[in-house]
């Protein structure tokens, strides 16, 4: 990617929640961005760490032994193994890194889990 990328504005134009979309490349991993709102599902990824970092809003993600909540201009990365359940009471945007290997929801599927084909559309 040649071009700057306003993951804000990106984010914010996303017409579905829980669908991310492929914004960058880094080494191994892609730079994601999401419109969210609700709760996604309990998952995990065995293999891979996952990096929140909230642009607008609030996000909460429930892990096994404790809650963590973030606000704007926060991250926090889930250790690869972990349990986690990401809830937003209201709209939040947000930018993940994750690896590209990394599945959307881990081993669990349901009508929110989207493909790596989905998240790498441009639309």
């Amino acid at each position: 990617m040649l071009n700057p990328v306003d993951v804000r504005a990106r984010a914010a134009a996303l017409g579905e929640h829980w669908s991310p979309r492929v914004v960058g490349s880094l080494d191994d991993c892609y730079v994601k961005v999401a419109k969210v709102q609700g709760e996604l599902v309990w998952h995990s990824h065995d293999g891979q760490d996952e990096l929140f970092f909230v642009l607008q809003g609030r996000l909460r993600l429930q892990l096994p032994d404790r809650t963590v909540e973030l606000g704007p201009g926060e991250l926090f990365v889930v250790p690869k193994g972990v349990q986690h359940l990401p809830v937003a009471e209201q709209e939040c945007l947000l930018m993940l890194i994750e690896r590209k290997d990394t599945a959307h929801t881990g081993d669990v599927q349901t009508a929110l889990t989207r493909s790596l084909d989905d998240q790498l559309r441009t639309d």
